[in-house]
């Protein structure tokens, strides 16, 4: 099984001003360490990275230099690589940002991030729209919606998320109060923005009976949610299978069971397209590629739809790809990967380490990618 690639950023400053009765640690850590503060974030990241030791074979962390990471997954055992460099001996604001830069540049597919609200803050200014991220809560002050509830809660769900479990992407807020108003007794929050995280996945609404859930229903609102969204002058490749079939079905389109055919502007334009074809309607031309996955196999690339060749996802682009697929579906793979076999395996290995899966109406999930060998 392909190996899981993680980022890890630690705000070794993060907590310090809580039991130096600070109100918060933003701008006062020399302050509170003089009062006795012991760092806390670490200790309080070493617990999510329990979660994770029983698949320490299966990841590799990508982290920032010392107290930002290194030290930690070092004395834990985890396979990882240092990126950037620190400054000095403190780390700042510009150390995260930086690192939140770097981390996402090497296309990790989830960045763990261990602070407070301040910490959010910095992440949230310079992540990309889209990456996902999940806070281990270590700060003073948690309002934001990106954390977990307990560090332990956010290594079970990076757990999940490496074997294969089904989870959601959603939305969380960024908020953070005003410390130096607080300190004076005033208490004013404002909101900073919003990142895309994790949360746990379940086998949700949609039911038909017996509580299980209707594919008919779920290609329904996927067809609504993709016929609000359609963007102007973008060419949407439909693969082939019976999901992407009844999809185009749902949005009255006609197109070819085990074909791969092209739509732009809510009408289909090309069908049953050759690897020839395809290439020049997609290239150099703004386009997004839905496929789905063999249920059972997990195949996505390389499996019934070799018109999707190696040139054609260069042009398309892998960040505009996305997996059409049921929570049913993903079900029969048992936890395993989605895989890849495109011909070429410099390709297969720049996929990410999980996908963005459209599972229902605004509903995503994120599921992890193998490439290779998946025993």
């Amino acid at each position: 099984m392909s190996t899981f690639h993680m980022g890890l950023i630690i705000n070794p400053l993060a907590g310090l001003g809580g039991p130096a009765a600070l109100k918060g640690s933003d701008g006062v850590a020399e302050d509170a360490l003089a009062r006795g503060a012991e760092p806390r974030a670490a200790a309080r990241t070493r617990l999510a990275l329990e979660c994770l030791l029983p698949l320490v074979g299966r990841i590799q962390f990508l982290t920032f230099p010392g107290p930002m990471g290194a030290d930690l997954l070092v004395e834990m055992g985890f396979a990882h690589r240092v990126l950037g460099h620190l400054d000095g001996p403190a780390t700042s604001a510009d150390d995260t940002r930086h690192a939140v830069e770097a981390l996402q540049d090497a296309g990790v597919a989830l960045i763990l991030f261990a602070g407070g609200d301040g910490t959010a803050r910095d992440v949230s200014s310079v992540v990309s729209e889209g990456q996902p991220v999940l806070g281990i809560p270590a700060g003073v002050k948690i309002h934001s919606g990106v954390y977990a509830i307990s560090p332990r809660a956010a290594g079970e769900l990076a757990r999940r998320l490496v074997e294969g479990g089904l989870v959601r992407l959603a939305s969380g807020e960024v908020r953070d109060l005003d410390e130096a108003a607080l300190r004076d007794g005033k208490v004013a929050a404002r909101w900073y923005g919003e990142l895309t995280v994790p949360v746990e996945g379940q086998f949700m609404q949609q039911v038909k009976q017996g509580g299980m859930e209707s594919e008919e229903l779920v290609l329904v609102e996927l067809a609504d949610w993709l016929g609000d969204s359609w963007e102007e002058g973008v060419r949407y490749v439909f693969g082939p299978g019976s999901t992407l079939h009844g999809l185009a079905a749902n949005l009255g389109l006609e197109t070819t069971l085990l074909g791969v055919d092209v739509i732009e502007n809510g009408a289909v334009i090309a069908r049953d397209v050759t690897e020839a074809q395809l290439f020049e309607l997609v290239n150099g031309h703004p386009a997004r590629l839905l496929v789905t996955a063999i249920g059972g196999q997990g195949h996505i690339i390389g499996r019934g739809n070799q018109q999707i060749s190696p040139r054609v996802l260069r042009a398309i682009g892998l960040d505009h790809l996305r997996v059409v697929a049921t929570k049913r579906k993903l079900g029969t793979l048992a936890g395993r990967p989605l895989l890849v076999d495109s011909g070429d395996p410099a390709l297969d290995e720049a996929f990410p380490d999980a996908v963005r899966v459209w599972a229902g109406y605004k509903e995503e999930l994120l599921y992890p990618v193998g490439w290779g060998d998946p025993a």
